[in-house]
């Protein structure tokens, strides 16, 4: 099995375009959580989100192109560009067909289908753009991508629920090492702020509702008063090659990618499993696939997610892997300042444990101020802490009951 690096990040999240603005406000602890502005919300009992403010697609996607993408797309063509200008990978006749991309997300073009359902009801279906099924299918993330760069490996998608970033990357993973491709684009994408996606997840009693007149306070992962995640979107793009190939070139190395766990809680819909079993499953995959012990692994990003049995049972997972060196573990959920990007949340999450691992930073969990006796882990809570991180982990854990884990290691 080959080696497998991170030569390029990033980022596009309610904190902001590109990866130094997403890292400035991660380590000001600010939270990108607002007022709902993409449409009237006046009628929802949910009137905050994570939105992307000031996105210009032009300024990345010729203007012709940009009237064929969904907004998951654009996001994802942004992120990749940010990915691909950080790792100077440059993909030629000689390479071409061993870069791949694998980009998911968990609900594709919901603001093409919404817009679309309108026309069709009001003017026929004659006045369908030609693009709706090209705007949103999931598959035409990493297709564009493809396109834009001329990457001719493997072109593909997961679709995992809240672990589809997380999954992408893993998969990524496992192609290079096992020798199909030497690099991959991988990661998640999403844009489903609207109002079937507010809707839709609010009926569910996902959402939290209780913070409309104090939206930056909204996001409370471990937090005694957590009560339901804040929807986002955005896109996390990594750029991973074949360690010797990085290294020939001469590129910078964010990580090594030298563990990654997927299971199954085989238990609900939409609950995780008691104790967090799945979840802790999947991090000792992780781990076990590494060779890592875990009194090596010094930050955990959790998936966190605001709500209060994703939170305790992830909680009780982490107990249940890390025995004694729990304690010395610092486990933050950086959802406290981006909310749930949903299937962009692990792609994005990934970019964080690489900036937290090169910084030497580890990110907060903001919002936290009033401890749950039953939640008593070290969540970096408010402020940013120093610190040299060896091996980090990302959390993602998604409806169905899926569940993955990856393990970085600095170099």
């Amino acid at each position: 099995m080959r080696r497998v690096v991170i030569t390029g990040i990033g980022a596009v999240s309610p904190l902001g375009i590109g990866n130094a603005a997403n890292w400035d406000a991660l380590v000001k602890g600010q939270s990108g959580v607002d007022l709902i502005t993409r449409f009237d919300a006046s009628d929802m009992p949910v009137k905050v989100a994570g939105e992307v403010k000031g996105f210009n697609a032009e300024d990345f996607i010729d203007k012709k192109e940009v009237k064929k993408m969904d907004l998951f797309i654009q996001y994802a063509m942004a992120a990749a560009q940010f990915a691909m200008e950080d790792s100077g990978l440059v993909i030629n006749d000689e390479n071409a067909e061993r870069v791949g991309v694998l980009v998911g997300a968990g609900l594709g073009g919901l603001p093409t289908i919404e817009k679309y359902h309108t026309v069709l009801n009001e003017s026929g279906y004659r006045k369908i753009t030609p693009f709706f099924i090209p705007m949103l299918i999931i598959n035409l993330a990493p297709g564009h991508i493809s396109i834009k760069y001329g990457a001719k490996g493997p072109n593909i998608s997961s679709v995992s629920a809240c672990a589809t970033g997380t999954h992408s990357i893993g998969d990524a993973y496992h192609i290079i090492a096992r020798g199909d491709a030497d690099a991959m684009i991988a990661g998640g994408t999403e844009s489903v702020v609207t109002p079937l996606g507010i809707g839709g997840f609010a009926v569910m009693k996902a959402l939290t509702d209780s913070r409309n007149d104090d939206p930056k306070r909204a996001s409370r992962p471990f937090d005694k008063t957590r009560d339901g995640f804040v929807l986002a979107e955005g896109a996390g793009i990594v750029v991973m090659e074949d360690y010797d190939s990085a290294r020939k070139r001469g590129a910078k190395i964010y990580a090594e990618v030298v563990g990654y766990g997927l299971t199954a809680d085989a238990y609900h819909m939409t609950a995780p499993a008691p104790g967090g079993e799945g979840a802790a499953r999947c991090m000792k995959m992780a781990l076990k696939n590494s060779g890592v012990n875990p009194e090596q692994v010094t930050y955990i990003n959790a998936h966190g997610t605001s709500t209060p049995f994703n939170d305790l049972n992830e909680t009780l997972a982490i107990k249940s892997v890390f025995g004694d060196h729990t304690s010395k573990l610092m486990v933050s959920s950086t959802k406290s300042m981006t909310g749930h990007l949903l299937g962009a949340a692990g792609g994005l999450e990934a970019v964080f444990c690489c900036m937290a691992m090169d910084k030497g930073v580890v990110p907060p969990t903001i919002n936290y101020e009033e401890p749950d006796p039953e939640l008593d882990l070290d969540y970096v809570p408010n402020t940013p802490r120093d610190a040299v991180v060896e091996y980090s982990m990302s959390n993602s854990l998604g409806f169905g009951g899926t569940n993955a884990t990856l393990l970085f290691k600095k170099i």
